[in-house]
């Protein structure tokens, strides 16, 4: 979602752009001019509307702003002549318009487009120098996937977990690792080695020991997360129970990622599918095959790319996008962060 003022300070650069990607646990900041250069970069703590507030979120955001745009020697505000947010819990459009006006109010630049951080993502695995083209699917935490044109369309999904019928984000299979495994142990379900491997990552006997600690606050709950590569490293011991997971994963990865082809209209032609956080850029041997077999059938002209350029260069990349850069200027951004 895009506002402006329509009028630039006297410090804001014809083309420059305050890129942001920002996170539930952190935020990168970046101040690149017209020609691409990197002016000054800073790194804040995380970005978490939902839990502190849209206002309070945005101020934690100021201080690495503030940052940034001394490390480029640049006041703190009216700086740019573009601000690229790509912000976390920006999950559906009127989230982002929200959002939009709130970053806009602070008066760091002329005009400001705010988006859900999956798009930083897509925009940093995509060629520098060549319009947006591509779908990305990102699973960290949770999941999502968009997709975008250089017309301008996109697809995306709402992503707010099970009520959009989201499956397969890092906490979603932990949770499910631990279903299986307190199945197991009380003879609901069928034997799994995740009756073992998942208490004993905490140095725990039993899935009761661990379903205590974790209901009684003795482990924080926070850190289910650490169970998902213990999931992973029982599937790849050959447990079906840990292999089924790993496999379902992969199932929903091509869902999400032939959906939004489809609705681009990319399902028959050559387009990259790119995979995203720490889930997926773990490169898991049995769920980066069974991705690659079932895209393959599906949509047999895209191509799987990992990426690992860091988000703040797809929100930087947006940016230029948006005030008409060179190629010249995206290709050196691309080179700096690259």
């Amino acid at each position: 979602m895009s506002v402006g003022t329509g009028t630039a300070g006297p410090a804001a650069g014809r083309g420059s752009v305050l890129a942001v990607d920002a996170g539930n646990s952190k935020t990168d900041v970046a101040v690149i001019g017209a020609d691409g250069s990197v002016l000054g970069t800073a790194r804040g703590g995380g970005f978490q509307p939902p839990v502190v507030g849209i206002e309070a979120a945005i101020d934690i955001l100021e201080v690495a702003v503030a940052e940034a745009a001394s490390a480029a020697g640049l006041p703190e505000r009216d700086f740019a002549d573009h601000v690229s947010a790509c912000l976390a819990n920006a999950d559906l459009p009127v989230e982002e318009a929200e959002l939009a006006e709130a970053v806009q109010a602070r008066g760091w630049g002329r005009t400001t487009d705010v988006r859900n951080d999956t798009f930083a993502i897509l925009r940093a695995g995509l060629p520098s120098g060549a319009a947006p083209r591509g779908v990305a699917v990102v699973c960290g935490a949770g999941i999502n996937c968009v997709g975008m044109l250089p017309d301008g369309r996109t697809a995306r999904f709402p992503a707010l977990g099970r009520i959009s019928g989201d499956w397969g984000g890092g906490s979603g299979l932990a949770e499910e690792a631990m279903y299986h495994g307190a199945r197991a142990e009380d003879g609901r379900g069928g034997p799994t080695e995740l009756v073992r491997t998942l208490p004993g990552h905490f140095g725990l006997a039993t899935m009761y020991d661990l379903i205590e600690a974790l209901h009684r606050g003795h482990i924080p709950y926070a850190r289910r997360h650490e169970l998902t590569p213990v999931l992973f490293a029982t599937s790849a011991a050959g447990d079906p129970v840990a292999r089924s997971l790993v496999d379902r994963l992969a199932e929903e990865v091509v869902a999400l990622s032939t959906v939004a082809l489809g609705k681009l209209d990319l399902l028959d032609e050559e387009a990259p599918v790119l995979l995203g956080g720490s889930v997926l850029a773990a490169r898991h041997p049995q769920l980066d095959d069974g991705i690659a077999e079932r895209l393959a059938a599906k949509a047999p002209k895209a191509y799987v790319e990992v990426v690992t350029a860091p988000p703040v260069l797809g929100a930087a990349l947006l940016g230029l996008d948006h005030v008409g850069a060179s190629a010249e200027a995206h290709v050196r951004l691309g080179e700096h962060f690259g």
